[in-house]
């Protein structure tokens, strides 16, 4: 389906009088983050203009629902607008993405939040427009719940802030049903958009300067799974290798592959790039196979293993994980399977939380008698074994040269300037402002557990 906004001119007509301004406030994953810039694209579109979270007119919160400080960080942020939009006038606030989706909070919503104007769930930017124009002109509020679709929306007008990297969604939804897992319930099975409009949108970026692309999905080596018809049999392999011949592009990266459909053909196709980052995010979850069998994650440790073992074949390649730790059920003996895998791979960034239980799900259900105060103990011990193990990691690229693109000047010197490597390795390095938006060869000279020091070569 092909984005409409009939609300276009009438709300710019009403925005040339009133100079409306908005502040959108994202949590959650990169796709929520991809999903934000298409809301100010969309806002943009309509005559607003960019705010600060003290001086906007419209706040929109994009919400996530796959840990619980998520929900209290959105109360915590409505109970402090409530007095503005109580007192001021103009002021009006939406709620859209995954966690609005649970009619439990829809309910609250309703219930104790009834100063909100909008709130909509996944799959309705189309509708978002109408919405918003009925809150702000005609003082209408809808509250509503609308069931995810299998809907795919294109040409959404979005708004990079990045001069030189862009995302881009290839796959949207979920059919695996991880028992911890919200997401299948709030954005859907998964559904593959057309390859000609994704490598149009990216030959789009390649003309408009930008140098690096991320594809987005929540699988997204399932992509083309589900597709029928011409486009049966193009899955991601294809797509990457197409994505390659597009002049412009010098680094592709890609988040998240799922185990269980990392491929040979995928292997290969990274093996085989000239563009594609050598750095892959391969989410373990638990390096236990009974564990990730209560997980439904559909892989042993055994193929775990397998499939990091053939990656770690492709010279200079970098891996990345999830892991959960506390999972119910989850025994010592299991949890040292975890670090057993962590010490096999070397996985030079690991994302580790405690499981969360999320309403809705299987794992909210299973019976957890481990006490919270070792779940802590855990993690702390593994992050000390990654905290250990990282310098070697590290110490390994001193000496080798890399290309870095360069994205400004570092955060905490204004003397350097950063960039990521291909294994997404933060680099420092001098250099000056013709250099930014450009991919230079770095000769890495020093390590600093958390970032690598270098000298354009």
């Amino acid at each position: 389906m092909r984005f409409v906004n009939s609300f276009k001119d009438k709300m710019t007509k009403f925005n040339e009088e009133h100079k409306l301004k908005y502040y959108i406030d994202t949590m959650g994953c990169q796709l929520n983050e991809n999903d934000s810039l298409k809301y100010a694209g969309i806002l943009e579109s309509m005559g607003f203009v960019p705010g600060t979270e003290e001086d906007s007119n419209v706040y929109l919160f994009n919400t996530c629902c796959i840990r619980e400080n998520a929900e209290n960080t959105l109360f915590g942020r409505l109970g402090m607008l409530k007095k503005k939009k109580l007192t001021e006038d103009n002021i009006y606030i939406c709620i859209v993405g995954c966690m609005t989706q649970q009619e439990h909070i829809l309910e609250k919503i309703k219930k104790s939040y009834r100063f909100v104007d909008v709130v909509l769930g996944t799959s309705c930017m189309s509708i978002f427009p109408e919405k918003l124009y009925n809150a702000v002109v005609n003082s209408q509020r809808k509250l509503e719940y609308i069931d995810v679709s299998n809907t795919l929306e294109e040409e959404v007008p979005i708004k990079y802030t990045d001069k030189y990297k862009a995302s881009v969604s290839i796959i949207y939804g979920c059919n695996n049903f991880c028992t911890y897992c919200i997401v299948p319930y709030v954005r859907g099975r998964e559904r593959s958009r057309n390859p000609q409009d994704i490598l149009a949108d990216i030959s789009r970026l390649a003309q408009d300067g930008y140098k690096e692309i991320m594809l987005l999905g929540q699988n997204v080596n399932s992509y083309g799974n589900d597709f029928t018809g011409e486009n049966e049999g193009y899955g991601f392999a294809k797509l990457l290798q197409d994505i390659e011949k597009i002049d412009g592009i010098e680094i592709i990266r890609f988040i998240s592959p799922h185990p269980k459909d990392f491929n040979d053909d995928v292997i290969e196709t990274i093996r085989n790039s000239k563009k594609i980052a050598r750095q892959v995010h391969l989410p373990l979850q638990s390096g236990n196979s009974d564990v990730l069998k209560a997980m439904n994650r559909k892989y042993t440790k055994e193929r775990f293993l397998e499939v990091a073992n053939k990656l770690k074949t492709i010279p200079d390649i970098s891996l990345s994980t999830d892991i959960i730790v506390g999972f119910p059920g989850e025994t010592e003996e299991q949890f040292l399977d975890t670090l057993d895998v962590v010490r096999n791979v070397g996985f030079d960034q690991i994302y580790m939380f405690i499981y969360s239980p999320r309403e809705g799900t299987i794992g909210a259900k299973m019976e957890d008698h481990t006490p919270y105060e070792e779940k802590v103990d855990r993690l702390e011990r593994l992050k000390a074994l990654y905290e250990e193990m990282l310098p070697k990691l590290n110490e390994a690229m001193v000496g080798k040269t890399y290309k870095v693109l360069v994205e400004g000047k570092s955060k905490t010197n204004d003397n350097m300037y950063t960039g990521r490597s291909s294994q997404n390795k933060v680099v420092i390095f001098e250099a000056d402002d013709s250099l930014i938006g450009k991919v230079v060869d770095i000769r890495i000279d020093s390590q600093h557990l958390w970032y690598l020091k270098g000298t354009i070569v």
